[in-house]
């Protein structure tokens, strides 16, 4: 299939995905029951959402290993959108200070009417990952930026906007609500077109990228896919309660993930419970604390 992106090769793009892959790193490490844990998981909220969605233990796992995993990856597709406006003509990705700075010495036609040679951008994954305080700081240093630079735009671009914009971007400093036509709110789409002058060309890129990211992860040796053994490790904890249901017996073992020393599960203070019962969780007990 002919390449028609005119503004990024196919080994470029190619290389990028690589890197952006490369950056999931220990992301892709396989799941023991001890990292699973790590960060103290919520045994009730695993309990509601494995009834509430008919689900099987296996199920709620797995999907917990793969929030725990998501949680990061964030960073990591913000590095994949940033970082390929490096390729582009133009295009500078600082270290510090902006995202990314695009001049051209032929000029930059602005929505009003404006001609600028340089726009310095903020770049957001998502609409609405700024609060009031992080909005009003952004919005200060751009009309500093401008102050200082009058033949400049400065833009708010964000990946996942709420629609395809390229507008005048309004907010609130000190309570009152601020604006300026070369200050700009653009959802990518509209910034790649401002970029190449193909109004399509974010489209085109995101035609392009299922077979590239295909190709690179079927690289020999490119990543290792993770072998995550939580769910058995729960089932050997589980497998102490012989002659419990199945399914309390795993929600047992769920619960001493995150209550192992709270009273009645492994605390100071613990009810009678029938001897038979008292040796099952004596060696939940051992297990659970082996992971501290």
């Amino acid at each position: 299939m002919a390449w028609n992106l005119n503004f990024i090769s196919e080994e470029e793009l190619k290389n990028h995905v690589r890197a952006t892959i490369m950056k999931y790193g220990e992301k892709l490490e396989s799941y023991d029951l001890k990292r699973f844990n790590s960060n103290l998981i919520d045994p009730i909220k695993l309990l509601f959402d494995k009834s509430v969605y008919q689900a099987s233990w296996e199920e709620i796992v797995n999907n917990e290993i793969f929030r725990q995993r998501d949680k990061s990856n964030n960073n990591d597709i913000g590095y994949f959108h940033q970082n390929i406006f490096s390729f582009f003509r133009g295009c500078e990705v600082p270290q510090a200070g902006w995202d990314v700075i695009y001049k051209n010495p032929d000029g930059i036609q602005m929505p009003d009417g404006d001609v600028v040679h340089t726009l310095y951008v903020e770049m957001k994954n998502k609409h609405n990952t700024m609060n009031s305080a992080s909005s009003a700081k952004t919005y200060i240093k751009m009309q500093g930026q401008i102050l200082e630079d009058d033949d400049c735009a400065c833009l708010l671009v964000e990946a996942i906007a709420k629609k395809s914009q390229n507008i005048k971007w309004t907010t609130k400093v000190d309570g009152k609500n601020v604006q300026h036509r070369l200050i700009r709110r653009v959802s990518m789409d509209r910034f790649y077109a401002l970029l190449t002058g193909e109004e399509d060309a974010f489209y085109k890129m995101c035609m392009a990228l299922p077979p590239i990211i295909n190709s690179v992860v079927n690289e020999k040796g490119s990543i290792s896919v993770p072998h995550d053994t939580v769910i058995q490790e729960l089932g050997k904890v589980a497998a102490a309660y012989t002659g419990q249901a199945e399914d309390l017996a795993m929600a047992m073992a769920v619960y001493m993930l995150g209550f192992n020393t709270y009273i009645g599960f492994g605390g100071q203070v613990r009810p009678q419970l029938p001897e038979t019962n008292e040796g099952m969780l004596k060696c939940i007990y051992a297990y659970a604390k082996g992971m501290d």
